[in-house]
C-alpha cells in the first residue's frame, strides 16, 4: 500500500506543472530587446560558415577587434610565473597591486611631465569597468554626459544605467570621402556645437583618442580647443586611451597634459588588453593628476568589483618592465603599420576609398562602389537597419568576410553618415591578413 501511495504521489508531482515566479527586471534590458551588432554579427557568420558560397573555405573575420594571436612570449610567463605565487591568487588592495601601480607610475610620470604617485592611479577590471566606475563615481541622477559621435557602444548603457543623460555631437566627416581616400583630421568636431550643447547639467564628456573606429588621432589643437571649453564650463573630460600605444602619427597628445587647469579636470583611462593583445585579461586603470577627482571613481570601482583579478595584475605589473626593457611599444606600432599595408593595398587596388588609419587596429572603408544585386534576400530583422548591416550581411554570406556596419555607433537621426562604410580590424596575424586580402579581390566581380 505504501509503495502504491508512493507512486502515485510521483505520479501526481509528474503531471504538476510549476507556476514561473512573477519577476519585474531592470526595465533597461527588459524594453531594449533589439541584438545589438555583436550577437547580430556572431549569429549571421555562424549560419554563414556552411552556406553553399562559404562550404569548404575559411570565414575571415576582421569583425570584432579580438586578436587572432596570442600575447607576447614575455606576457604569457609573467602570467604563468604569478599564477606559482601563493598570495597573488588572493584578493588585492582595491585600488590595485604595489607591483602594477609602480609599473604603471614608471610608464606615466615621464609622458605626463612630473613623478604621478599612487594616488594618482586606480587599477580596474578593464577599461570598460573603468569608464563604468568613472560614470558612476561622478554622476547623479539627470547629469549629462556629452558623447563624440561615432561612439564606442558600450559607453550608452554605461551613462544610462546610472541615471546619466547622452549627449550627442557628431564628429563630422568630410563630405566627399566616397570619392576619395580621407584623413583622420578631415573628421571634424564644429567646437560651437559642442559648447552649445553643455548645459548646467553637463557633468562630463567622453572623448576617444586614438579613435574607435575612425581611426582618428585628435591633434593638440583639437584637444586644447575641447580641453579649454571644459575648463570654462567646469566639466570632466573622460579621455579612453585604450589605444594609446597605437597611433600612427608623429606624436599622440595626452589632453591631461594640455595645461595644469585641463589636468585637474581629467581621467584617463588604459588598457593593457590593447597593449599585449590580452583583451581577456581584463586589466584596465583610470590615471588623474587630480586625486580629489580620481577618488570618485576609486570608490565606486570598490562597489561595483571590490578588486581587480591578481595574478594578471601581477602579470601585466612585469610584462610592463619587460616591455620598457625590449622597445616593445614601439615594435608593436611597426608592427600594425605594416598590417594596415597589407589589408589596404587591395582597396587601393579595387578603387575602394577609407580613412587612412592613423591610430588603434580598426579601418573604415566606403563600399559605395560595390554593387550589391537589388533583388538579394536579406533576413527581416536587417528591415528597420541602415544600409551598412545589409552591406555587412552579403559579406559575410557571399565572400565569407566579417566586418562590423559602423552605424551600431551612431544614434538613428545620424546614421546617414556612415550607411556606406565598414568596419575591418587588423589585429590579426599577416599570413591571415593575406588571406583576406586575397578574398576581398572577389569584390572586382561586384563592381
Amino acid at each position: 500500500m505504501t509503495k502504491f501511495i508512493a507512486r502515485q504521489f510521483l505520479r501526481n508531482l509528474k503531471n504538476m506543472t510549476t507556476a514561473k515566479p512573477r519577476i519585474v527586471p531592470n526595465k533597461y534590458f527588459s524594453d531594449n530587446t533589439a541584438k545589438d551588432v555583436w550577437s547580430l554579427t556572431n549569429e549571421t557568420a555562424a549560419s554563414a560558415a556552411n552556406n553553399a558560397k562559404n562550404k569548404g573555405r575559411e570565414l575571415i573575420n576582421l569583425g570584432q577587434g579580438f586578436f587572432s594571436y596570442s600575447p607576447p612570449e614575455f606576457a604569457i610567463k609573467e602570467a604563468k610565473k604569478a599564477l606559482d605565487i601563493a598570495l597573488v591568487n588572493q584578493y588585492s588592495p582595491t585600488k590595485g597591486r604595489q607591483t602594477l601601480l609602480k609599473s604603471l607610475l614608471e610608464v606615466y610620470s615621464p609622458l605626463y611631465k612630473t613623478q604621478l604617485k599612487t594616488e594618482n592611479v586606480t587599477v580596474t577590471t578593464g577599461a570598460n569597468e573603468g569608464i563604468l566606475s568613472c560614470l558612476m563615481g561622478l554622476l547623479n541622477h539627470g547629469d549629462e554626459v556629452i558623447v563624440f559621435e561615432p561612439f564606442f557602444d558600450q559607453y550608452i548603457p554605461n551613462i544610462e544605467l546610472v541615471g546619466g543623460k547622452v549627449v550627442y555631437v557628431p564628429i563630422n566627416p568630410p563630405k566627399d570621402m566616397d570619392k576619395r581616400t580621407v584623413k583622420g583630421t578631415e573628421w571634424t568636431i564644429d567646437y560651437k556645437q559642442f559648447e552649445d550643447a553643455i548645459t548646467e547639467k553637463t557633468k562630463a564628456i567622453i572623448i576617444n583618442t586614438p579613435h574607435n573606429p575612425i581611426g582618428k588621432v585628435f591633434t593638440r589643437e583639437e584637444l586644447t580647443k575641447i580641453g579649454n571649453i571644459c575648463v570654462e564650463k567646469n566639466v570632466v573630460i573622460i579621455s579612453d586611451e585604450v589605444y594609446e600605444h597605437l597611433y600612427f602619427t608623429d606624436s599622440f597628445t595626452r589632453v591631461a597634459t594640455l595645461s595644469p587647469e585641463i589636468g585637474q579636470l581629467t581621467l584617463s583611462v588604459g588598457s593593457a588588453g590593447k597593449t599585449f593583445a590580452a583583451t581577456g585579461w581584463r586589466i584596465g586603470w583610470v590615471i588623474s593628476l587630480n586625486p580629489d577627482l580620481l577618488s570618485y571613481v576609486s570608490k565606486a570601482h570598490t562597489r561595483i568589483c571590490f578588486a581587480s583579478p591578481s595574478p594578471l595584475q601581477e602579470a601585466v605589473a612585469n610584462s610592463i618592465d619587460d616591455a620598457l626593457k625590449i622597445g616593445y611599444f614601439e615594435k608593436m606600432r611597426q608592427e600594425y603599420i605594416r598590417k594596415f599595408e597589407i589589408l589596404t593595398s587591395v582597396f587601393k587596388q579595387l578603387g575602394l576609398h577609407y580613412t587612412i588609419p592613423e591610430g588603434t587596429y580598426f579601418i573604415l572603408v566606403d563600399f559605395s562602389k560595390v554593387k550589391i544585386p537589388h533583388d538579394y534576400a536579406f533576413p527581416e530583422e536587417l528591415k528597420h537597419k541602415a544600409k551598412d548591416f545589409r552591406i555587412s550581411n552579403w559579406l559575410i554570406n557571399e565572400l565569407g568576410v566579417v566586418a562590423i556596419p559602423p552605424t551600431e555607433f551612431y544614434i538613428k537621426e545620424h546614421e546617414k553618415a556612415a550607411e556606406n562604410l565598414l568596419r575591418f580590424a587588423v589585429c590579426k596575424d599577416d599570413e591571415y591578413l593575406e588571406k583576406a586580402v586575397e578574398r576581398l579581390k572577389l569584390l572586382k566581380n561586384y563592381m
